[in-house]
């Protein structure tokens, strides 16, 4: 009787480990997000992009590095297929130095 106390009481402890366990996680995955987005409140000059790929987002007022994650890149005029794979580019190793 003794021994199934204390299984029962192990099973209730991993249990309450792995909860924790996984609400941490999710809080981990929250902060993660909140600090890219903090960071992408960056002028887009720290992209550190082509001057071309600088003046003609600066001219669609485009000021923010945050203001590109919901922008149709394809819409834009002057930015082609070449251009914006250079934008992703910068934008892939700003989001690698985080």
């Amino acid at each position: 009787m003794n021994n199934l106390d204390i299984d029962n009481s192990n099973f209730e402890a991993d249990a309450h480990l792995q909860k924790v366990r996984k609400e941490v996680l999710k809080k981990f995955s929250e902060y993660r997000n909140t600090l890219n987005y903090l960071a992408a409140d960056a002028p887009i000059q720290v992209l550190c992009l082509p001057y071309t790929i600088e003046k003609i987002l600066l001219g669609h007022g485009i000021l923010r590095v945050y203001e590109l994650f919901n922008l149709d890149l394809v819409k834009i005029k002057g930015l082609g297929e070449v251009r914006i794979r250079q934008l992703t580019s910068c934008l892939d190793q700003f989001f690698a130095m985080l």
